[in-house]
């Protein structure tokens, strides 16, 4: 590409953004306009995790915006287990979480782009190229369903895979002190949560089950009202008498959904390219959307800069983000498979329940029974405690 280019980011999550920024700090003559078709402040969800690998990436590329997405976020270093009337244990955690508003991280990230000299328009819908036909390059950051991926499927090759099990992404004023997981078991079978902190006022908090104890329950015909005043019986434990935040859906009905997970055979077309959640989706149980969608970004920077005609430096970037994310992908989806079999390991004593939680990602795990690959896994462990520490990996 030539020394400055004009560029379109459709849609104003955090990897346009983060894209963005990283754009101008490289060189700010580029001219970078973000178009997120939302007002300011209206983003969906409550919170996103991310871990201290992360951090220090975002330090090499932006120290500005990294310092403050460090000082508004919350840490921490263990995990809590809960199964109900059966369990409750603390483990400490070798990587160190953290969990900061999607909102409060969509602002640090919009003010810092302003600061370098991006144009962030809200309330401005993008509904196809033409519309931005003048730019050098238009990144579709415009999440799953990209409007700009979609009118050129069959050339990006997009697959969606449904998943089996059902959730609901809620809020909620009990600040959980560490990951917590959370598991009840109904007389339709168990749901489940996972809840972690973001603010000093809130957490997020994750509800899933299967389609059979959904629908069991009642929950396909429930309003949302009644949909939270259940699932506050159910998971009272941990939330020691605090509510349950819904979206506040017009219609008044639980946004209930089954994850999708999004591959595409190709992730450019021309000067169309594709970045974050328009690209891949990876199944939140393992908390890496974020991660990977700022990593993206940076990445796409990089391709950007080398020198290379547009082409070759898109092809480069698609090749390394695959490369990148394809571990990733494949313990999102073993994670996934892990909770839609969940009455297979949930019965296992607590020692060998949480072993199976936090190895829940390995592909050894639905071909070996429960406890057999508990035995494995703490033999080896003690195996791998006796070896140099630079070659326990």
């Amino acid at each position: 590409m030539g020394a400055r280019v004009k560029v379109a980011c459709v849609g104003g999550g955090p990897a346009s953004l983060y894209f963005s920024i990283l754009m101008k700090r490289v060189d700010p003559s580029h001219e970078v306009t973000v178009y997120e078709r939302n007002p300011a402040g209206s983003t969906y969800g409550w919170g996103v995790t991310y871990w201290d690998e992360l951090i220090q990436n975002l330090i090499g590329a932006d120290p500005e915006s990294a310092g403050t997405i460090t000082e508004e976020s919350v840490r921490w270093d263990a995990w809590v287990v809960h199964v109900h009337e059966r369990m409750t244990v603390t483990v400490d955690h070798a990587d160190d979480g953290f969990g900061i508003g999607r909102r409060r991280l969509l602002d640090i990230l919009t003010e810092r782009a302003r600061a370098l000299g991006v144009n962030v328009e809200f309330e401005r819908e993008i509904a196809g190229e033409a519309e931005v036909a003048d730019a050098d390059l238009i990144v579709a950051g415009d999440g799953v369903n990209s409007v700009l991926r979609e009118s050129h499927a069959d050339h990006f090759g997009s697959q969606i895979a449904v998943g089996r099990n059902t959730y609901l992404w809620l809020g909620t004023t009990q600040v959980f002190k560490a990951f917590t997981f959370a598991y009840t078991e109904t007389e339709h079978g168990w749901i489940w949560c996972y809840g972690y902190p973001f603010s000093g006022e809130h957490s997020t908090c994750v509800v899933e089950c299967s389609p059979e104890t959904w629908r069991g329950l009642g929950f396909h015909e429930a309003n949302e009202a009644d949909c939270l005043a259940r699932l506050e019986k159910f998971f009272a434990d941990i939330l020691d008498g605090n509510p349950l935040i819904g979206r506040g859906q017009p219609d008044g009905d639980p946004h209930w959904l089954n994850f999708r997970t999004l591959t595409n055979r190709r992730w450019f077309r021309d000067n169309l390219v594709l970045m974050g959640d328009a690209a891949h989706t990876t199944h939140y149980s393992i908390g890496a959307g974020t991660a990977l969608a700022l990593g993206d970004a940076a990445t796409l920077v990089k391709a950007l800069h080398l020198g290379l005609p547009l082409p070759r430096a898109l092809t480069r970037y698609e090749r390394e983000c695959k490369s990148a994310i394809r571990g990733t992908q494949k313990a999102a989806l073993y994670s996934a498979r892990w909770y839609e079999n969940l009455p297979r390991y949930i019965d296992q004593p607590p020692r060998d329940l949480i072993t199976l939680i936090g190895r829940r990602h390995s592909p050894l795990m639905a071909r070996i029974p429960p406890r057999l690959y508990c035995g494995l896994d703490h033999v080896t462990g003690r195996l791998a405690a006796l070896l140099p520490r630079r070659w326990r990996r």
